[in-house]
């Protein structure tokens, strides 16, 4: 029989201080609704639950006879993403925590027998490698993309604070605009010094005007210094073992926007790279990015660009990253309060009503593309106006979600607030939003993303003694995740 779940469920879900309690809370929903007896069960129509069960067995039997062969084997045919419709969204929409605990069952026995293929001692290094890379390369690699937010980067610290406790934070990250300040925060730091500077003593501006609504540029240029070392995207590369990308657009015509990171420009140095995502049109001046010189010294990198506000043209940088480090996995983290309206979960069921603002949202993309075609002449002679429409039309027809999206709810704030130097009390309660927002979808992320962890985390103990450049290895294993 099912239960509907009592208001105490509901409230101890709301309330719940930590993700501890939120997850116990999850569990007791979970129970009282029967949705705990949905995950017990195997069957579902969403994916072939008798072929994972059969794997799993498999697997299981191929571990317990210490058959280390027989595993390699069967891994060699069977790991790749969303093997027989694992991946269905609507197999994460029932439960409040967690998926049919057969899929979590088989995911954990895949990555157990990936451990024990790494740990044997009777398959040549080499061989390992191989099998390995191969893996890696079929199965894919997990993303955390950061949107262009503007004072709201603070929903990102919650939500990377969520995923960074639970130890499944990527280590691919990418940001644009605010969430570039973010993710650097996180990939020029080494493990032990990460959990700090999420902490939101450490990200309040101690030196705050309560009068003051707006930081100058060379406020913005001296709090940035505060929070990000002074590193190439190199140099971070190498110290915390995540890869950085930072999204930059060019202020010039005639000019693509660019994904910075340690694969397309190892020497320059983030700090500006990061200012330069910030810099949104007509509120901050362009930004000249600079790198390191063979002699360490600061240069002028491309001195004739410049460069402003990345998510003007990629807030999300999903092919980008797949062309890069194969990921083909994106879980997304959106605040941009221009991208909000058109940033829908598309993994999750809409209501009706959202069913009927998304379909209204694309007759709207539509119309407004046609007409810029059809003014396209017209606006070319007044140039602010054509620059500004241009602006529009680029934010519009962006793409603002991935696999897994952690979307900032609605809340009125003042537009005076999204480039504001905000008080301790907003920044508290962006970072308390953040991590509740992505409670729901930690095991999720957990689930999809263990066996890409896994495989990141043994790549790297294989290739402790080489250096395959920063698009390939792994960092060392670390308790947030790979």
């Amino acid at each position: 029989m099912i239960f509907a779940p009592t208001l105490s469920a509901d409230a101890e879900l709301a309330n719940a201080p930590d993700y501890a309690a939120w997850s116990k809370a999850a569990r007791t929903h979970d129970a009282k609704s029967g949705m705990q007896a949905w995950r017990e069960a195997d069957a579902s129509e969403h994916f072939d639950y008798k072929a994972i069960r059969a794997r799993l067995e498999k697997l299981r039997g191929l571990f317990a006879a210490g058959d280390v062969k027989g595993l390699l084997f069967v891994l060699n045919e069977g790991i790749h993403g969303n093997i027989d419709g694992m991946g269905h969204e609507r197999l994460y929409q029932k439960a409040r925590f967690g998926t049919k605990i057969l899929i979590e069952a088989y995911v954990a026995e895949v990555v157990a027998a990936l451990e024990k293929i790494a740990a044997s001692r009777s398959i040549p290094r080499e061989e390992k490698r191989d099998f390995f890379r191969r893996a890696q390369h079929c199965y894919g690699r997990s993303a955390l993309l950061l949107s262009g937010s503007g004072s709201f980067l603070f929903f990102h610290v919650g939500v990377v604070k969520a995923l960074w406790d639970e130890g499944v934070l990527p280590n691919i990250l990418a940001g644009s605009s605010g969430g570039s300040i973010v993710a650097a925060i996180v990939c020029t730091r080494k493990d032990g010094e990460v959990g700090t500077f999420l902490g939101s003593d450490r990200l309040a501006n101690p030196a705050r005007d309560p009068e003051l609504r707006r930081l100058a540029p060379d406020e913005v240029r001296a709090r940035l210094a505060e929070l990000i070392p002074d590193l190439t995207f190199r140099e971070a590369w190498e110290l915390s073992g995540r890869h950085l990308n930072v999204s930059v657009a060019p202020a010039e015509k005639h000019q693509n926007g660019r994904l910075l990171n340690a694969i397309t420009a190892p020497n320059v140095l983030i700090r500006e790279a990061v200012l330069a995502s910030c810099a949104v049109p007509g509120v901050f001046p362009p930004v000249m990015l600079m790198a390191r010189d063979e002699d360490g010294g600061r240069v002028p990198y491309q001195p004739d660009r410049r460069w402003v506000d990345g998510s003007v043209t990629h807030d999300i940088p999903t092919k980008r990253l797949e062309r890069l480090y194969g990921v083909n996995h994106h879980i997304v983290s959106q605040a941009n309060p221009l991208a909000l309206p058109f940033a829908t979960d598309t993994r999750k069921q809409m209501a009706p009503i959202e069913a009927i603002q998304h379909a209204s949202m694309a007759t709207f993309k539509a119309w407004l593309n046609a007409n810029m075609v059809i003014f396209q002449k017209p606006l070319e002679l007044v140039p602010p106006l054509n620059s500004l429409a241009n602006l529009a039309r680029s934010v519009i027809n962006q793409e603002y979600t991935g696999d897994i999206n952690i979307i900032r709810p609605p809340k009125f704030w003042s537009p005076t607030k999204i480039l504001s130097d905000l008080s301790q009390d907003d920044i508290d309660e962006l970072i308390d939003t953040g991590m509740r927002t992505a409670w729901p979808k930690v095991e999720m992320v957990r689930t999809q993303t263990a066996i890409s962890r896994a495989l990141d985390a043994i790549l790297a103990k294989i290739d402790k003694a080489g250096d395959d450049g920063p698009g390939h290895r792994g960092p060392a294993p670390k308790k947030a995740g790979g």
